[in-house]
């Protein structure tokens, strides 16, 4: 026989010691999605685990005397995918790298950029939807509408407005130089990219029946949305608002810390936010601030609310006894998820308890009921997707009942 050239092949105290060390970082730096992890990792049967020996020495066999060429990332990523399917949970799950960034992306709450939010219309030409408050495109004077057509030196067409956004984070010159179409006019904007928010929070007045009614829009539950729900409402409590109402419709939850830090904002101290029924035990969460507040909090959700949307949604509603629901059933994700980041930039996602609402019943599968049910009117979209307030009649429902 001919000489084999081995790939090399490590020890399995080796693969050991690299696993301990990348889970400590793990643990320090990303040990949440859903709630902050806490507490050590017992490494001490580790060495002597034979399902472990197992399965390195399978890995090992494979690499080295496999017949055929094997690309080890693909292999690694099969075996990691097989253990998440044979869990058979549809919140258990691998994510590869451009996957795990983008998770991480979205719910990170802030981003390098210009301010500026593109969509692609149906001529394929890239518009501006929107341009973010206090960012350096608002202060520059871009506009929604804008049809973009140079950024920096590369012609945006038939480019999606996903692969331009790509270009303006991309480029290692913080300067961006934006070239629009406004009306038949070319105009150009020396932009720099800053850190800001990814805004998840929208702000409206409403006044029905001689009363103030305030409005907020929570789209996603991100790393600063607690923040910037607190600074939203301080700005309609200045106008002197008789109530609230919280729109989480088509939000599909996200940290579940920023659900905690809203629901802080209401509740009483010692008030039950949620509880954890995980395998070895059950742990309630409950406010601890000073920060709560007396008048009515009506709550809007639909089929796709989820998650940590359920959850502040049911801590009001059973622990803020001014709270009613309105809208549709809510989707019904009862359990909760943790996220371990590994070396090679993917990540694992698994599902590590039950949440239980104050009323101590777990949502999965079965959703919230609405108080007041309203089904959204045919074709339309809801309030703030739709500019125009008026043709949302779930949302006017919540008004009307609200002010009575």
């Amino acid at each position: 026989m001919g000489n084999i050239k081995r790939k090399p092949t490590f020890e399995l105290w080796e693969v050991l010691l690299i696993a301990f060390i990348s889970s400590l970082i793990m643990s320090l730096s990303t040990g949440y999605v859903v709630y902050r992890n806490q507490g050590t990792t017992d490494c001490s049967k580790l060495a002597t685990n034979p399902h472990l020996g197992e399965i390195i020495n399978t890995y090992n066999s494979l690499l080295n005397d496999y017949y055929a060429e094997v690309n080890e990332q693909e292999l690694k990523d099969a075996a990691i995918s097989g253990m998440m399917n044979y869990l058979d949970d549809p919140y258990t799950t691998y994510l590869n790298e451009n996957n795990s960034d983008y998770l991480r992306d979205t719910l990170k709450g802030t981003y390098e950029g210009v301010g500026i939010q593109l969509f692609t219309n149906e001529e394929g030409l890239a518009l501006i939807e929107k341009v973010f408050s206090g960012s350096p495109a608002a202060k520059a004077g871009v506009k929604s509408g804008d049809i973009i057509k140079r950024i920096n030196s590369v012609e945006a067409a038939g480019k999606t407005a996903t692969e331009l956004v790509e270009i303006i984070r991309g480029s290692e010159d913080p300067n961006v130089t934006l070239t629009v179409d406004r009306n038949g006019e070319l105009l150009t904007f020396n932009l720099e990219r800053t850190t800001l928010f990814i805004p998840v929070v929208e702000e409206a007045v409403f006044e029905n029946n001689n009363q103030k009614v305030g409005y907020l829009n929570v789209s996603r539950f991100s790393d600063t949305v607690g923040e910037q729900f607190k600074n939203k409402l301080q700005i309609l409590e200045k106008q002197s608002i008789n109530s609230l109402i919280i729109d989480l419709r088509g939000n599909t939850g996200g940290y579940l810390n920023g659900a905690t830090d809203i629901a802080e904002l209401f509740l009483k101290p010692g008030s039950v936010i949620y509880s954890l029924k995980s395998k070895m035990t059950t742990t309630s969460t409950k406010a601890s601030t000073q920060d709560f507040r007396s008048y009515k909090v009506y709550i809007l959700i639909n089929k796709g609310s989820a998650s940590a949307s359920e959850i502040l949604a049911a801590a009001l509603r059973y622990s803020y006894d001014k709270t009613l629901l309105v809208g549709e059933t809510s989707y019904g994700k009862g359990k909760v998820q943790h996220t371990s980041d590994l070396i090679s930039g993917s990540m694992l996602k698994y599902t590590t308890a039950e949440w239980l609402t104050p009323k101590g019943d777990c949502v999965e599968g079965i959703g919230l009921i609405p108080d007041v049910k309203v089904t959204l009117t045919e074709g339309v979209y809801p309030y703030p997707l739709n500019k125009d307030a008026g043709q949302d009649n779930q949302l006017q429902t919540a008004i009307f009942e609200i002010t009575k």
